[in-house]
């Protein structure tokens, strides 16, 4: 997809479709009023014969409007003026690509960036625009042998009401963002027989050869050495080797502290010896989104050539039943020394993480994320809208909830007191891996706290956000959007 910018009134572009709003009430806004006048009142004969209100998800298509150069006009419902703002003006841009998109139109141009948002400006506007757009177009077909019809569309420009120089720095993130979106939400489509620890590793090396990514791939014996006995407990029952994958971007001076990024990469969960029931257990192959989120935001960073160091370390394995399968009860040492009963084996995520962030601290990061479809209690306790944000430094927190707020990919912060880590005592060994069925997400974030101790870290528990079900199955991309604008309010900064 081609995404463009443009200056001016739209009244005599020639376009395959211009898109353009409507309040509450049948008020045009300020591009429809251009069309409008070019067209000698249409658009106003429309709207006065009922065909288009402009409730908020409505859209009306006119063909062949008189007096303009455009095939088509697409008027957009945009509800109620007073009330329009970050998320009306991204159902619109979303809404008018899904109706051309089944036109013939083969460009179009919409004209949402001239409408004003409390607090947005162009750069936010536009950033937001190519991502919506981006979203809309995502199809994943790659593993069936009959594709759907090819869309006509490729090219989309949007109209800003005069030049602004910070529109195409806006664009510009936006298309980087997308991108990163979009290979994370493949690498969470394809399938376990697919997509395994080892694929994983290899998509990894071509992100890193087309981004000039600094890449290291950790194999089996590389772990034992380094004593990585919590990750490695995980693997033991799979036949696809376990890999730890290191990625490097380096876009600031080489003393400058890096942030680095956890991705949980489990690429089929089946529980292991505690195996889950079968009903969804297909939707386990996105046990690896949180690896995909980390290779999707550095293919970002890497596109937007941000002013910052990061570093992406992703723990891949499956989790399966065998003969040499942990088995509940076993207790294994961890490459920080501490030993952990395994009391769960389906709760392998943090079994492999923690290995991971004890691995971060060779970096001497200035701090760490670590990013996780982590707990089934997170699904319960925030649905399929906001990620659960845990920290160990109040800042760090609300740094990252800002950046998931502007960029429209929500996090909400959960405690993490001490009074939670009674529940992860264990009579055999350092910690247990579950605290039992109160607080789960809580208490899965304090047992990865004890191994981020000495650093600034937050663990985004993506399990509700990673991917949604039903008619609509599939990976949804985030959290690349909060976590590339943390990154881009990190570009040039140090603390």
């Amino acid at each position: 997809m081609e995404f463009n910018i443009k200056a001016g009134a739209p009244d005599r572009l020639a376009s395959g479709c211009i898109a353009v709003g409507v309040f509450d009430k049948r008020r045009l806004a300020p591009a429809a009023e251009s069309l409008d006048r070019a067209a000698r009142g249409h658009l106003r004969d429309v709207l006065k014969r009922g065909d288009m209100d402009g409730r908020a998800g409505t859209a009306r298509l006119l063909l062949d409007a008189p007096h303009l150069a455009c095939d088509r006009v697409l008027l957009v419902g945009l509800g109620r003026e007073s009330e329009f703002g970050a998320k009306q003006y991204r159902d619109a841009v979303r809404g008018a690509v899904n109706v051309i998109a089944d036109t013939g139109a083969r460009d179009a141009h919409l004209c949402f960036p001239e409408l004003h948002i409390a607090g947005k400006d162009m750069v936010w506007k536009l950033r937001h625009a190519a991502i919506a757009t981006a979203d809309a177009l995502y199809q994943f077909e790659q593993m069936k042998s009959k594709k759907s019809p090819a869309r006509r569309l490729r090219s989309v420009t949007f109209m800003q009401p005069g030049r602004s120089p910070t529109g195409a720095r806006g664009l510009a993130q936006g298309r980087a963002i997308a991108a990163g979106m979009a290979l994370a939400r493949d690498l969470g489509n394809l399938p376990a027989n697919v997509c395994t620890p080892t694929y994983l590793a290899e998509q990894a090396a071509q992100l890193g050869k087309s981004w000039k990514l600094g890449v290291q791939v950790l194999e089996r014996r590389d772990m034992e050495r380094l004593g990585m006995g919590s990750l490695l407990s995980v693997a033991r029952g799979s036949r696809q080797p376990p890999k730890l994958i290191v990625l490097r971007y380096n876009g600031a001076a080489k003393r400058d502290k890096p942030v680095v990024l956890v991705g949980k990469g489990i690429t089929f969960d089946t529980g292991g010896i505690s195996l889950k029931p079968a009903g969804e257990m297909d939707e386990m192959k996105y046990d690896m989104c949180g690896a995909a989120s980390v290779l999707g935001t550095l293919r970002a960073v890497a596109e937007m050539k941000l002013a910052c160091n990061v570093v992406g370390v992703i723990p891949a394995s499956e989790n399966m039943p065998g003969g040499a399968a942990t088995r509940p009860g076993d207790i294994v040492t961890s490459m920080s020394g501490q030993t952990v009963e395994i009391l769960n084996t389906d709760a392998e995520g943090r079994l492999i993480l923690c290995d991971a962030l004890t691995y971060a601290e060779r970096f001497k990061p200035q701090a760490v994320i670590d990013i996780a479809t982590l707990t089934g209690a997170c699904v319960v306790a925030l649905g399929n809208v906001a990620t659960g944000l845990f920290s160990n430094q109040d800042t760090l927190a609300e740094e990252l909830l800002e950046a998931g707020a502007d960029a429209w990919d929500r996090a909400w912060h959960l405690p993490l007191w001490d009074d939670y880590q009674e529940q992860l005592k264990s009579p055999f060994a350092d910690v247990a891996n579950i605290g039992g069925r109160p607080a789960g997400s809580v208490t899965a974030a304090c047992f990865l706290s004890r191994f981020a101790e000495s650093y600034r870290w937050a663990h985004l528990d993506i399990a509700g956000t990673a991917w949604v079900s039903g008619k609509n199955k599939g990976a949804t991309g985030r959290p690349v959007p909060m976590l590339s604008t943390f990154l881009i309010g990190r570009s040039g900064k140090q603390d």
